[in-house]
């Protein structure tokens, strides 16, 4: 089906969102926004939305709080042409204390619930449309959390689940409580972790995979040559993978990508998205930007024909990425 200039794909239980989604985190947070990028920002949601975009991606922990504010004004008016994703259970903002990370996960079941409460209000709608448990709180059965999240549904508050970063194991406890619509795990070209067991798992129980960082946090695009192309602010700079030998070292796998894309008459970043794309049509890429700009030449990925010969070439010369995707912190997280 098409949808705007987009075809749309399905996800579970039946939800349908346009091909390519919008991270939207990345508008006043982390890659080093600032209150004059705002009004380009919304512009940006504006146009996805026209061009057959309806899935937009954001969650309380962005800001904290100030990316679900962004969203639900930039969407206020248009909430039927809107998929709403956004998540909760990452806690910012948490002062030095010792023993306590700046970063916490809390997964249990009241905790659920405000979240929920707090981001539709901030978001300004009624109900979120998939709702999901940012990362899996290791202190709270998957079961509990997710009771929670079914009673969201029940509710009225939320319409779909689904989960973030999480293993084999803990996806299928969670769909024996609540059926999952999506999980969302990072999938790129440098980020190949899906494919150990959870794509399996996902297509075997009809979940849709939502890839977000599929341009490995603008890595991929070749558009940054230098850490001075960051800001000083952005958090990027703090990044193994941006960091000292290890970005140079992942220069060589960006070179690949140009190399290829200049061969397909394509960006390197539309390359690099539809890759994403032409592992499943149960699989949606969610690339972030701000600007409109970006968004066009994202989208464009949707119609790039990447052939067998193609993803032979790309799996067969391809460097692997060189570092951890977080610090030290983050990777604990993930795969919970």
């Amino acid at each position: 089906m098409t949808n705007g200039t987009l075809q749309t794909r399905r996800l579970g239980q039946g939800l349908e969102v346009g091909s390519i989604g919008l991270g939207c985190m990345g508008m006043n947070w982390a890659y080093g926004a600032t209150e004059a990028d705002k009004g380009e920002a919304i512009a940006t949601i504006h146009q996805a939305l026209e061009r057959g975009v309806t899935l937009l991606d954001t969650a309380d922990a962005y800001g904290p709080h100030t990316n679900e504010e962004l969203v639900g004004g930039a969407i206020r008016g248009r909430r039927e042409q809107v998929v709403l994703a956004t998540k909760f259970g990452l806690v910012r903002g948490i002062k030095a204390i010792p023993g306590v990370s700046a970063q916490t996960v809390n997964g249990r079941p009241e905790y659920a619930k405000a979240s929920c409460d707090g981001s539709l209000r901030r978001l300004g709608v009624d109900h979120i449309d998939l709702y999901y448990l940012h990362r899996v709180d290791p202190n709270t059965p998957i079961e509990d959390t997710v009771g929670a999240m079914k009673e969201l549904v029940e509710a009225g508050k939320v319409r779909h689940i689904g989960l973030s970063e999480a293993s084999p194991e803990t996806i299928r406890r969670a769909h024996a409580v609540h059926p999952v619509t999506a999980v969302q795990s990072e999938y790129s070209l440098w980020s190949r972790e899906p494919e150990d067991g959870v794509l399996e798992t996902l297509r075997e129980l009809g979940i849709g995979l939502v890839a977000y960082s599929p341009l490995g946090r603008g890595f991929l695009s070749g558009a940054i040559k230098s850490v001075d192309d960051l800001a000083p602010d952005d958090y990027r700079r703090t990044s193994p993978r941006f960091m000292g030998d290890n970005f140079q070292r992942n220069l060589e796998l960006v070179a690949v990508v140009e190399e290829i894309a200049r061969r397909k008459g394509v960006t390197p970043a539309q390359l690099a998205l539809a890759w994403v794309m032409a592992q499943g049509d149960d699989i949606v890429p969610i690339p972030g930007t701000r600007r409109r700009t970006r968004l066009d030449e994202n989208l464009g990925a949707a119609a790039v024909d990447l052939t067998p010969g193609d993803l032979e070439e790309i799996a067969s010369v391809l460097p692997r990425a060189v570092g951890d995707r977080y610090g030290e912190i983050g990777m604990r997280e993930l795969n919970g």
